[in-house]
């Protein structure tokens, strides 16, 4: 199979070990993974704020850039959302149906197109996973607490098989950080608030790593930990999946 990476604009900016990770782990599950070097943004922070219209051009330009390939995946379940979900602004030409549908959250596409879960990984840490709201409640990434049926979670299954690691048990599994994008700056006495509060389920629940598969939830996460000196260290899952310590 041939699969576009997409990096996120803030990943490509700021978390550029965030994208080596994702490469090499695809890399090593024997995928053929390319990078299309004219990649911009999604198109998501406009549309979060809602100037979708003017977002028609960048969403276009994804489109452009990733209709070749057979999967478009990427290390941020929010971005993957708004490919899939809201690129209904555009004419729904095969080439966009074709993109929405086969744009994939790295984890997702691990487990559910590749079908694997134990990667060869080692990270003998007490980890906190932080479940993003859209990859939880958006790409059905996992069961959410307040719903009755079966418990299923894409993220625990592939942590539950990295060797030493131990999957430390929240309080609140499930909670939002309070980022949201464009909401962090809009309200962000709330944002703040909601971020402090999922910082410290994970210290009260002895959490030496936080991680998480959207990076833009994580950035807001290690903000709050990093101004407050807390003793936590915050990295994105395809850091973990990658890692042999």
């Amino acid at each position: 199979m041939k699969v576009g990476l997409f990096i996120p604009c803030y990943i490509n900016q700021l978390y550029p070990q965030v994208a080596i990770a994702s490469l090499e782990l695809l890399e090593k599950l024997g995928v053929d993974v390319y990078y299309p070097q004219g990649q911009t943004c999604c198109g998501q922070p406009l549309g979060n704020s809602g100037y979708e219209d003017d977002s028609k051009g960048i969403c276009q330009l994804f489109v452009e850039h990733f209709k070749t390939f057979d999967y478009i995946v990427g290390p941020s379940g929010s971005c993957i959302y708004h490919v899939k979900h809201h690129f209904d602004i555009l004419e729904q030409t095969p080439e966009v149906q074709k993109v929405r549908n086969n744009a994939y959250e790295l984890c997702e596409f691990i487990v559910k197109i590749l079908g694997k879960t134990d990667l060869g990984a080692s990270f003998p840490y007490k980890v906190g996973l932080h479940k993003s709201c859209h990859g939880l409640r958006g790409l059905k990434l996992g069961s959410c607490s307040e719903v009755q049926g079966e418990h299923y979670s894409t993220e625990e299954d592939l942590l539950n098989k990295v060797s030493g690691l131990q999957l430390m048990s929240l309080n609140r599994k499930d909670e939002c950080c309070g980022f949201g994008g464009t909401f962090a700056v809009f309200e962000e006495a709330i944002s703040s608030k909601m971020g402090k509060d999922r910082v410290q389920d994970h210290l009260d629940s002895e959490v030496e790593v936080l991680t998480g598969a959207d990076h833009s939830c994580l950035m807001h996460l290690e903000g709050i930990v990093n101004r407050n000196k807390q003793p936590l260290k915050v990295m994105h899952i395809a850091e973990i999946l990658n890692s042999t310590l």
